[in-house]
This record gives structure tokens, C-alpha cells and sequence, in this order.
């Protein structure tokens, strides 16, 4: 339009015979009158972008072509920053991209790009009804809720309790070659040869259920561990009363590993709270085999016999109930016990009363949360915050059933 006015002007001005002198005046004009026009368009395209609701409406391409007065290609072309475009056209189109506060349609030009992406995500190994059940749940629900995307998961396991295992698993991965990773990190110092070679890689991932501060990740979806511990051992405490001079921390190890960061890093935050607020309080032990669950029973007795007057206990783990489920079978109602996670079998502890507490981080959100990020970092250019925490929610059999219904 600007090239059609010019010509008009110039023909003008050597009709009139003043030819040089009037070009000039006459360019100058040119340039504001289609400045002045420019901003009058976008001014009323702005205005026409609202609905009733006041939603705003997306401008389309063909608009910004016309406003420049080039093709709909050219704008398309600058929009995505390929080549084969003029610097005038460039500029002009950049400026009416700026006015308007143009932003690209990432979703639609995913769905029209027809790339597919490829996941992967490692776990720990579990049965069905355990806590990492529901994170897989959450990364199902994802997969339906953005297959418009063409994504696909391969989910890997390793066992909590080997290093070597993770170990293995991770290298399994890396030749995969994955567009985005999704895991939960065991120790750092078996994590960041995995983290390490996906960064060479220029592959991101995604942290659920503990952090690794030594390898930043993308982003990370988890509670809190150290203040979750801290947290708990503050209930413990209400509960136990202040003259509480002893309590037990129930684990599961194998080897003398626990199965993970976080409930390390709870344990950590807890014994904090103690040293500050009841350091006084003796806090005993009970390491149960993470692989012989036969003789969880008899080692729960010896305990007891022997610490008759401990009275309350807590585990940083998702198996509670197996503390629990025993005070059930031994009628012991005067010992008040605290643990992780909405297990069924944990949840009917807590209804049944041999659980007093269980504190909840919403696993199902993680694992949808954690494949949500890797879509809207690769697929929509997002920008991905890089802690995600989850709620410290603590639950009893009095809300139990409403933070079910929510």
C-alpha cells in the first residue's frame, strides 16, 4: 500500500514540475500518513480482539499481512524467523507484531507440525496400590490429556534398594535418546552421571519426589522434604505431649538403603525440630527389611518388648500401615503413629485409628505435572518454573473423606 502511494505521489509531483524538492516533501508525508494509519489499524484491531466476556480474541495472520501489505507467507516467515524475507517487509511486519503484542499460536502450530516426541520416565519399582502407582496414574492422565501432541511415554523401573539398578536403567534411557526425561532421582552421586550425560545430550528432564540440588533439573514437582520432616516431627510432638521423653522412627532399609532422598531429607528436617524444640527426647530406631517382610512381625515384638513405654512413633516412608495393621492385630491403642501417603491400606489405618496421622503429597499431580512441563518446555516454549512444591497436607480420619471429594 505504501509502495502504491509513493508511485501516485511521485506522478503527481512531475506532473506539477517541481520533481526533486517535492519528492522529498512528499516522501516525508508518505511516511507519516502510513505511520498515523498504522497506528489507527492496530488501535481498532486491538479493540476488535474482545468479545462480550471481554475473552480475547487472537488476531490472525492474514490481518498482520494485510496492516503490512505483504503476504501471508512473509508474516509467517518472519513470525518462525526463516530466511527470504526483505528487510523493509521484515521491519514493517516486526512493527506491527510489536504493536499489537502479537504471540504466536504455539499450540496450533504444534498440532499443524505433526512432530511426534518421544518420553521417557524412571520409577521406582512397585506393586500395584503403592504409592508410585498413583504418579503413574498422574502420567496416563497426561498422555490422554495432551495426545494431541503425538507424545509417547517408555517407563523404566529400578529397584529403590540398588544403586546398580538405577544405574542400569539410566543407561538404558540415554540410548533411547529421548526428546525429555521425567524421573525420580536416587543418591546424587548415582544421579549426576545420569543427569550429566542428558545434558550432553541436550536432553531436559524433570525431578518428582526429591530434589537434586547438585544437578539442577528443568523443574522439579515434590514436596518440600526437609520441611515436611521438620513439620512432622511438630505433630509428633502435640501428639506425644511435652513431658514425651522417647519415640521411634520406623524405616525400611536394605543394605543400609532406604529407598530414597525424601524420606532421608525428612528424617533430617525432623531430627532438627527435635535438637531445637525436644532435645531431650530420646528417639530410638527400628530398621525392617525392605526385602523380607516376613519378619516385620517379630521384629516388631522384640521392639516392644523391650521399649514398652515408648508410646509414639513415626515413618518417613509410604508403609505406615504395616506399623499400623500390626497395632490392629495387637489391640495396642495407646501408641499414636504418624507416616507418608494415601495408600488404601494406610487410609484404612488411619479410619481404623492405628494411625493418628498420615501427611499426603498428591503423587497423581507429580507424575501429570512433571509430563505437562516437558510439553509446554518443548512443544508451547513455556517457561517452566524450576520448584514446584506440593502441599504439606495432613490428614486425619475426621478429613480424610473430604480431601477425597475435593
Amino acid at each position: 500500500m505504501q509502495s502504491k502511494l509513493k508511485d501516485s505521489l511521485f506522478f503527481i509531483a512531475f506532473v506539477c514540475g517541481h520533481k526533486d524538492t517535492t519528492i522529498f516533501v512528499i516522501t516525508k508525508i508518505v511516511i507519516y500518513l502510513y505511520r498515523k494509519y498504522l497506528d489507527y489499524y492496530c488501535a481498532r484491531a486491538q479493540k476488535t480482539m474482545s468479545k462480550t466476556m471481554n475473552t480475547p480474541e487472537r488476531i490472525r495472520i492474514k490481518d498482520i499481512a494485510k496492516m503490512a501489505d505483504v503476504s501471508v507467507g512473509t508474516v509467517d516467515r518472519v513470525i518462525h524467523g526463516r530466511s527470504g524475507v526483505s528487510e523493509a517487509s521484515r521491519k514493517r511486519v516486526e512493527e506491527i507484531l510489536e504493536k499489537l503484542n502479537y504471540q504466536p499460536n504455539m499450540y496450533a502450530s504444534a498440532l499443524a507440525s505433526n512432530k511426534k516426541y518421544a518420553f521417557a520416565c524412571l520409577l521406582p519399582q512397585h506393586e500395584t496400590g503403592e504409592y508410585w502407582t498413583e504418579v503413574e496414574s498422574g502420567i496416563h492422565e497426561a498422555l490422554t490429556t495432551y495426545s494431541d501432541f503425538n507424545i509417547t511415554v517408555k517407563l523404566r523401573y529400578y529397584d529403590p534398594y540398588d544403586y546398580r539398578s538405577f544405574a542400569r536403567e539410566a543407561r538404558s534411557i540415554v540410548e533411547m535418546t529421548p526428546d525429555g526425561v521425567l524421573f525420580a532421582p536416587t543418591a546424587p552421586q548415582y544421579t549426576t552421571p545420569f543427569t550429566d550425560e542428558l545434558e550432553k545430550l541436550d536432553i531436559p528432564y524433570i525431578y518428582i519426589d526429591s530434589n537434586i540440588k547438585e544437578a539442577p533439573a528443568l523443574s522439579f514437582f515434590g514436596q518440600n522434604s526437609h520441611q515436611s520432616g521438620y513439620f512432622a516431627a511438630r505433630m509428633l510432638m502435640l501428639l506425644a505431649g511435652e513431658d514425651a521423653q522417647e519415640i521411634v522412627i520406623f524405616r525400611k532399609i536394605n543394605e543400609g538403603i532406604v529407598g530414597s532422598n525424601q524420606q532421608e531429607r525428612r528424617e533430617i528436617g525432623f531430627r532438627e525440630y527435635m535438637r531445637e524444640h525436644h532435645p531431650g527426647c530420646r528417639i530410638w530406631e527400628l530398621d525392617l527389611h525392605a526385602k523380607r517382610d516376613g519378619e516385620d512381625a517379630q521384629m516388631l515384638d522384640d521392639f516392644f518388648r523391650a521399649h514398652p513405654t515408648v508410646k509414639n512413633g513415626i515413618t518417613f516412608n509410604s508403609k505406615a500401615y504395616i506399623i499400623g495393621e500390626y497395632l490392629q492385630r495387637h489391640r495396642k491403642t495407646d501408641f499414636n503413629l504418624m507416616g507418608y501417603d494415601l495408600l488404601k491400606r494406610n487410609v484404612d489405618c488411619l479410619k481404623e485409628g492405628s494411625i493418628f496421622f498420615l501427611i499426603a503429597q498428591q503423587p497423581t499431580l507429580q507424575g501429570f505435572d512433571g509430563i505437562k512441563a516437558l510439553c509446554d518446555h518443548l512443544i508451547l516454549k513455556k517457561e517452566i518454573a524450576r520448584e514446584n512444591f506440593m502441599p504439606i497436607d495432613l490428614l486425619t480420619k475426621e478429613n480424610i473423606e473430604f480431601y477425597y471429594n475435593r
